[in-house]
């Protein structure tokens, strides 16, 4: 039998955060589109280069954890880089509840 159903990515405009897990480094965007595998992310010109990077992503309601697939940069020298999401491991898992709120005073 054929699989009838897709996900596809779909149009959603949100401010985001992408941490490097390894160096803990943060990069803002501009979130483009999503789906529950991926999300694609506007950056500056002046973001280094993520491709390959192990990252979470924070936007707005979502936290995704994920792989950097592709960067395709445009004319005004910004990129766009996809994500592939990523089942969540205990130690990420840990790491988010450990500096969730972090520096953030009440």
């Amino acid at each position: 039998m054929e699989e009838r159903r897709q996900i596809n990515r779909v149009a959603y405009s949100a401010n985001s955060v992408i941490v490097d897990r390894e160096t803990q480094e943060k990069f803002y965007g501009q979130v483009k589109n999503i789906s529950p595998l991926g999300i694609a992310i506007e950056v500056s010109s002046d973001t280094p280069k993520l491709l390959g990077k192990d990252v979470v992503v924070v936007a707005e309601t979502i936290i995704m954890y994920a792989d950097v697939i592709r960067e395709d940069e445009k004319e005004d020298g910004s990129r766009i880089v996809a994500f592939s999401s990523k089942k969540f491991t205990n130690e990420v898992l840990t790491y988010l509840f450990e500096h969730i709120g972090a520096g953030i005073e009440e």
